[in-house]
């Protein structure tokens, strides 16, 4: 075994505890890693590896500054890695041995603090997982803002991962006995960090945190993600906003799908926001407002009092448009107060943040003046809990300098006139400055020196530096010499040594008291936290409620009216990110899905506009009940609980699951969990299976939709037989869209019309996509044949159907297909006149 040096083994004792983490050692200026942790960051950071004798080997070494340790901490967060950071806990100079130090922060993608490794816009949610015996308890929390909630799932662990899918989740912390299955379903859906937990008590001091929670289980389940980042962090948590039971019922549930197919928050391309929902709607002037925005896309509320209730303010703000401006323009002048609240707790706040916190709290008062000339009563509201919180302002207004540097631990960060005594500290170092200044003329005058000249650096301290050439004019009885360079000599007075002590002990004793003036105020500004936060949370809202109206207006939305019936009727609906890029081009079309009418089965041709349609319904549906507007000329909509989508095709590689069995498991999440009040928007169901497959499986679909659930469904299909089904079931009705042909060409008009198409056109699509011609010739030479093909053969087996037995005048079914068949194998362009006359006369025997 080999034997390593003290400091060594302390370096191997503590990594012990840290074995998920990189394990930042700090050694003088510098962060160390070792071993292993040395030889990944090295290519990680790319970074150089080294050697340190360790013992009796050289083991691996690398390391990065101290004062830029951040910009590669980011890195490794970014990456989803952990990094602990082990500081020296006792000085040095009087330690004996090996300087004690210890982990005293884990920094973890879901538990990142500092401001440069957070995106504004976006919360960063740690959440955990805790399975019950019949349910699962999921809890968030958000570190940068307090934000801390609790959620009970009463289904199947992938309606966990639907919860948690499209929110800014970095990291999830589960128990240490989840199966392995679970964590990479986890980490390959959501692309989080899985983290270990197993306890969960909350101390004593944070049980404020779960007062109205009744449920254990929802206790316990917060007390995990708690644990966590209680062990983690080792400090106080105190900005932890008291828990909010988040009760699902009181939203609509959208799964995990339905998310990824309507494109929300990221496009299924490349995951971006361009594209989306939140890019269309977005026009949120605070960080704050951005990130609540995202919250109320992800969860679109069941109460129709709500809805209505922010119809009206978006109402109240399109109709004040000289006062939403003015509004606008004061929420830019607004930092992010939640999070600065945040960081006020932490304890990792700057003079610079203070600052912007007193900069945000000096808007108000132009905000409240200008809603109170808004006569909405549901805008008013917001008026009590827009405070100025003048005694903070008043605070750091006299406290905190208007130009403070980033440390705080340098001076230059408290103003002038607020404490006396750093005052005089002040004065005494800025008088004994001006008498350094005025000794250089002085002593130029007594020693005839030109060129001597009064300097400073942080080594020697102050010095009279005179060159060579003129060193006989020098006093030796009252120089002393202090430094001795290749042109010069450097000397010092008993005058200037003795004002060099009084000027550099009250720079550090100024320093000192800043320091610690400053830490006061942070700390009397932390009895302000839940108050800032509450102040946080209505900015935010405001900002969204701007939002709307705005993008409202430009865009020519209109109010929904809100139904307690069961009916869909919208004039000339659009769909809002499509009708962006396509502009004037886009084409509207109605819904219309009355009481008599559940289901729409949709047909027509590929490119035509039939996903763009049902997708537009499901975004309409999600704007109303977030309380937006929509795009439409009129709205009339119910309150529907859930959305299901089957949209798109993608095997699930992770899962080992094809196309079709991602197809089949989304169609039977749909059928399910669906209920009379939700929305079903299904897109070629069976097409990855055989024909007669698909459409057996697509018809019988329809039918459980149809007379078991009685949920408004928009159904497409290149099933044409399907559209029989109208004269069964009674609540289905046929749209398609219209395509104009003429002299071979079509064109899709992207409008839909009642009735059932004539055919799918998949020929022309692809002559549209340019291939070559021999291929279009051969497929609708092809297409032709299987059409008459079917047609016989529909005509066969409708006489079968009629006649039992065979007749001399009525051919067998499997004779007519049979001599179809060899027609069609024949290649009539290599046979001579002759060899074409006996074929033909072989056929006609057979048919005799």
């Amino acid at each position: 075994m080999a034997k390593y040096t003290p400091m060594m083994k302390q370096y191997i004792q503590i990594k012990k505890e840290h074995k998920d983490s990189f394990l930042f050692f700090r050694l003088g200026d510098f962060y160390e890693m070792f071993f292993d942790d040395a030889l990944k960051a090295a290519k990680e950071l790319e970074i150089t590896l080294t050697q340190r004798d360790g013992g009796d080997e050289k083991i691996p070494m690398c390391g990065v500054p101290y004062h830029s340790a951040e910009r590669y901490i980011k890195t490794l967060i970014e990456k989803g890695y952990k990094v602990a950071i082990c500081e020296q806990v006792e000085d040095p100079k009087t330690a004996k041995g090996v300087v004690k130090r210890e982990v005293v922060q884990v920094i973890t993608p879901g538990t990142i603090m500092e401001g440069s490794m957070l995106t504004e816009e976006e919360n960063n949610f740690i959440a955990s997982i805790t399975p019950t015996q019949e349910n699962f308890v999921i809890s968030y929390v958000d570190l940068s803002t307090g934000e801390s909630f609790v959620s009970l799932i009463e289904r199947e662990f992938k309606d966990v991962i639907s919860e948690l899918y499209n929110r800014p989740v970095r990291e999830i912390v589960v128990p240490s006995d989840v199966d392995d299955q679970s964590k990479e379903e986890l980490a390959h859906y959501l692309n989080a960090t899985i983290s270990i937990e197993d306890g969960n008590d909350i101390p004593s001091e944070y049980q404020y945190l779960v007062d109205g929670l009744e449920d254990d289980r929802l206790i316990k389940g917060f007390g995990r993600v708690f644990q966590y980042i209680f062990k983690s962090q080792k400090r106080f948590l105190l900005h932890l906003q008291k828990v909010e039971y988040v009760e699902l019922a009181h939203y609509m549930k959208l799964d995990l799908y339905s998310k990824r197919n309507l494109e929300l928050m990221e496009s299924i391309r490349d995951k971006s926001k361009k594209g989306t929902l939140l890019s269309v709607l977005d026009q949120t002037a605070t960080a704050m407002g951005a990130r609540k925005l995202k919250k109320w896309i992800d969860r679109p509320l069941l109460s129709k009092s709500v809805i209505e209730k922010r119809h009206q303010q978006v109402e109240a703000l399109m109709s004040h448009f000289f006062e939403r401006e003015e509004l606008k323009e004061a929420l830019k002048e607004m930092y992010d107060i939640e999070r600065l609240a945040g960081r006020i707790s932490y304890g990792n706040v700057n003079a610079r943040d203070l600052l912007q916190l007193k900069r945000s709290l000096s808007s108000l008062p132009n905000v409240q003046h200008i809603l109170a000339q808004i006569d909405e009563s549901t805008i008013k509201n917001l008026l009590p809990e827009l405070k100025p919180y003048e005694d903070v302002y008043k605070l750091l207004d006299v406290g905190i300098a208007e130009d403070p540097p980033i440390s705080i631990t340098e001076g230059g960060i408290i103003k002038d006139g607020y404490h006396e005594q750093l005052d005089q500290y002040r004065e005494a170092s800025r008088n004994g400055k001006a008498w350094v200044a005025n000794l250089e003329a002085e002593e130029r005058q007594r020693t005839g020196i030109k060129s001597l000249k009064v300097g400073y650096n942080k080594v020697f301290g102050y010095y009279i530096e005179v060159t060579k050439a003129n060193l006989s004019n020098v006093d030796l009885s009252r120089y002393e010499r202090k430094q001795t360079l290749t042109n010069a000599e450097r000397y010092i007075t008993p005058e200037l040594k003795e004002k060099e002590r009084l000027i550099l002990e009250a720079n550090d004793r100024s320093v000192e008291l800043e320091y610690e003036l400053f830490i006061a105020i942070r700390d009397q500004m932390k009895d302000y936290i839940p108050s800032l936060q509450l102040l946080a949370e209505r900015i935010s809202q405001l900002d969204v409620l701007l939002s709307f109206a705005n993008v409202s207006e430009t865009n020519n939305y209109v109010k929904p009216n809100i139904v307690d019936s069961h009916v869909v009727n919208i004039e000339d609906a659009r769909h809002p990110v499509v009708e962006k890029v396509m502009k004037d081009e886009f084409v509207p079309n109605n819904f219309n899905l009355d009481e008599n009418t559940n289901v729409l089965l949709i047909t027509g041709p590929n490119m035509a506009g039939k996903s763009t349609y049902m997708r537009q319904l499901g975004l309409i549906v999600i704007m109303s009940q977030i309380g937006c507007f929509v795009p439409a000329k009129f709205a009339e909509l119910p309150v529907f609980d859930q959305i299901f989508t089957r949209i798109g095709a993608a095997d699930d590689l992770v899962s080992g699951q094809s196309t079709f069995m991602v197809e089949m498991l989304e169609a039977e999440h749909a059928v399910k969990n669906a209920t009379q009040h939700s929305l079903i928007l299904f897109d070629e169901i069976g097409r990855g299976t055989s024909t007669y497959d698909g459409m057996a499986l697509a018809q019988s679909i329809v039918e459980y939709i149809h007379d078991q659930i009685g949920a408004k469904t928009l159904f497409s299909t290149h099933y044409h037989e399907l559209t029989a089904l109208e004269e069964s079931l009674s609540q289905l009705t046929n749209v398609h869209v219209e395509v104009d042909e003429h002299d071979g060409e079509v064109v899709f008009l992207h409008h839909i019309k009642e009735g059932k198409a004539d055919k799918s056109y998949g020929v022309h699509v692809a002559k549209l996509a340019h291939l070559p011609d021999d291929i279009i010739n051969r497929a609708n030479y092809l297409l032709e044949t299987y059409e008459a093909t079917s047609a016989l053969r529909e005509q066969s087996s409708s006489d079968e159907q009629l006649t039992l037995f065979e007749t001399n005048d009525q051919p067998p079914i499997q004779k007519n297909v049979d001599v179809i068949n060899e027609l069609q194998g024949v290649n009539l362009m290599n046979m001579t006149p002759m060899d074409a006359m006996n074929f033909l006369y072989e056929l006609k025997k057979k048919l005799d």
